[in-house]
């Protein structure tokens, strides 16, 4: 939450900018999209309060646990513990949280700055609502409960039921994608699109895998982050296309009586 408000911060210093769309390939709209911005921003603290509030594990339910419970798609990382792989994850994440400003040393894209990072903003806002609020209704214990060498107070924590989904994988995929969809649609005739998309596909697919060898994620908690981060990186700045080849458009609307939005569908 620090990270976005941060970000929204830098969004107000180029509010004025957001609007300049003539030849943007997006439309936003203040009025509109800070609502989005600010509702997602609330879900998520409150989906933080939910995943704090967990009623943790007694210590004899942590020493009971068995490796055999678990599904067995996800048995083999059942116990997994690597404290090294948990703190090498954080630096692909911030990293990609980090890349849309990067993104703005190109030119077509710096003209749009503010418009960009409130659809940044928007995009994280999507997702941590989708994250947290299901983190905080589902507890599914973390692979490292399972170690006979992670401490006690690891296991009986409300943290570890915040398996379900990874967090850290949703949040790198969402932004990687995001930067990914944004370069693509200012550059479509740059030869560069190709090497964007497999660098957005490739850095939370290792952030994944680092989160499965810390313990913190079994493989079906990190796909399911990916697909959650990927799919709103992309489905965000997609909806506010003004030439939308999907059938789904979200356009803006303004009059003197009222502001809003207008969600259609085309058949």
């Amino acid at each position: 939450m620090k990270r976005l408000l941060s970000i929204l911060t830098i969004l107000i210093l180029f509010g004025n900018q957001a609007y300049c769309q003539d030849d943007s390939p997006y439309t936003t709209s203040l009025k509109v999209d800070a609502p989005v911005i600010a509702a997602g921003m609330g879900l998520s603290y409150y989906g933080l309060t939910l995943m704090h509030d967990k009623e943790g594990l007694t210590d004899a339910e942590a020493n009971a646990l068995q490796k055999s419970n678990v599904n067995g798609f996800d048995r083999f990382s059942a116990g997994w513990h690597s404290e090294s792989a948990k703190n090498i994850s954080n630096y692909p994440l911030y990293g990609s949280l980090a890349a849309p400003v990067v993104m703005l040393l190109n030119d077509n894209i710096r003209s749009k700055a503010g418009q960009v990072l409130m659809l940044y903003v928007e995009t994280m806002a999507v997702t941590g609502t989708i994250f947290t609020l299901t983190n905080g209704n589902v507890p599914r214990i973390r692979p490292l409960a399972y170690s006979p060498d992670a401490a006690l107070s690891d296991k009986t924590s409300a943290n570890a039921k915040n398996a379900f989904f990874a967090g850290h994988t949703a949040a790198t995929a969402s932004a990687t994608f995001f930067v990914a969809k944004i370069f693509n649609d200012f550059n479509p005739d740059s030869r560069a699109r190709p090497y964007v998309w497999a660098a957005a596909a490739a850095v939370p697919a290792t952030v994944g895998y680092m989160r499965l060898w810390a313990g913190k994620h079994f493989l079906s908690d990190n796909l399911v982050g990916y697909a959650v981060g990927a799919a709103t990186g992309i489905l965000v700045p997609q909806l506010h296309k003004k030439a939308n080849k999907t059938n789904i458009s979200l356009v803006p609307i303004s009059s003197p009586e009222y502001n809003g939005a207008v969600l259609t569908y085309t058949f």
